[in-house]
């Protein structure tokens, strides 16, 4: 058995013992993917402060998101056919979020539906929506979400037409994988992969089959999907939907200051920067880059969290000590869970807690509320000087 101390190493097994065209799913961005490899390295070129002779013990990494406790700063960000890197893996990854202390978000691209999920554990997760054309579709989505008791819905605005991913479309990406002879010489190779899945809960989208008129195979959910992204979301509609969910609504993919102004408006309870992992808009600024003008933008009054480009526990730090009150994985926990299931992610979050921890200490400090621009050393020209 290998040691893992690292993502890394989880993103490793996770390649060898998964379908290609899952693996890449979740290792792509959109067209050349800049913005997918800057999310990472623009984390790079922060740096931190060292500091010594500092009483270390009593430290602790708890603090709280939304108002929930959560044993680090960090949610479990929505990922569509979660279940497809491994058997009942929205299932797994849930049960290994609640055990370590962290939310779990469920995508409405799920494999496993929220009721499987509720099903499957204690506490309540938080649920991810994709806005769609069919208005009753989501009106009874909402509800499902409401009747399992999540806490918080989380409207994605930055998918109302899907970015090209090149690898998906040459994989030929499905939910269960299309039989092609590509595709199954692939399989052949991923035995243990096969033999989970033959036992898996469910191996199509769990939230959509058989919840939508005339959609009860993969055949009709490909065509139903491929037209349901709603291009007319706009803040009426986000509006709308808070009411209609009537909780803690959390608004991701926040890129610019103005838009975070507008969230601010419609009254979300935080929003999430975010530029969906480098996957829509390619040549978007990184997360982290985008993350200090929207908080001197809306800073005080509403909880900042940022996702995409987190893959320690030191990006944790850099993020929080930049001044969010929270982040998201998204690709760490795909990676733990496609390599090991419900332990893979109990692992990614070990190592990241581990690291966040240790790198607290060594910059001198005890408490994730004490974290500030302090402990680092920003480029001065991180932002970009950008011409008006």
């Amino acid at each position: 058995m290998a040691v893992i101390t690292t993502i890394e190493d989880l993103k490793r097994l996770h390649e060898r013992r998964v379908p290609r065209m899952f693996y890449d799913y979740a290792e792509s961005g959109s067209w050349t993917e800049q913005t997918f490899r800057e999310n990472t390295s623009d984390f790079d070129q922060i740096r931190l402060r060292q500091r010594v002779a500092v009483d270390m013990t009593g430290r602790s990494t708890k603090t709280q998101m939304i108002g929930e406790d959560v044993a680090i700063p960090v949610a479990l960000a929505p990922v569509g056919m979660t279940g497809m890197q491994h058997a009942d893996g929205e299932i797994k990854a849930a049960r290994a979020a609640e055990a370590f202390g962290v939310p779990f978000t469920l995508s409405t691209m799920s494999i496993n539906s929220i009721e499987d999920v509720a099903e499957a554990t204690t506490k309540p997760f938080w649920f991810q929506l994709y806005t769609m054309r069919d208005e009753d579709y989501v009106a009874r989505l909402i509800q499902r979400a409401k009747d399992a008791k999540c806490s918080a819905l989380v409207i994605t605005l930055d998918l109302q037409i899907l970015g090209q991913r090149h690898k998906d479309l040459k994989n030929g990406l499905s939910a269960p994988p299309k039989l092609t002879a590509k595709t199954i010489a692939n399989l052949a190779t991923k035995w243990s992969w096969g033999i989970e899945m033959l036992g898996a809960k469910r191996r199509t989208f769990g939230n959509i089959v058989g919840h939508v008129k005339g959609v009860n195979d993969t055949a009709n959910l490909g065509a139903w999907t491929a037209e349901q992204f709603d291009p007319s979301l706009d803040w009426d509609k986000i509006a709308k939907l808070k009411d209609q969910w009537g909780g803690k609504v959390i608004l991701k993919g926040i890129l610019d200051a103005e838009d975070a102004k507008m969230a601010l408006k419609v009254g979300a309870d935080a929003i999430i920067v975010s530029n969906h992992g480098g996957r829509q808009l390619d040549g978007a600024i990184s997360s982290i880059r985008a993350l200090p003008s929207i908080l001197e933008a809306v800073g005080d009054q509403i909880e900042v969290h940022l996702d995409s480009g987190i893959r320690s526990g030191q990006d944790v730090l850099k993020a929080m000590a930049m001044g969010a009150s929270g982040t998201y994985i998204g690709r760490a926990f795909i990676y733990g869970l496609g390599a090991m299931g419900q332990k893979g992610v109990t692992k990614a979050l070990e190592v990241i807690h581990k690291e966040l921890d240790l790198t607290m200490a060594l910059c001198g400090e005890t408490s994730i509320k004490d974290l500030g621009k302090h402990n680092l050393l920003i480029p001065k020209n991180f932002e970009g000087d950008w011409q008006d």
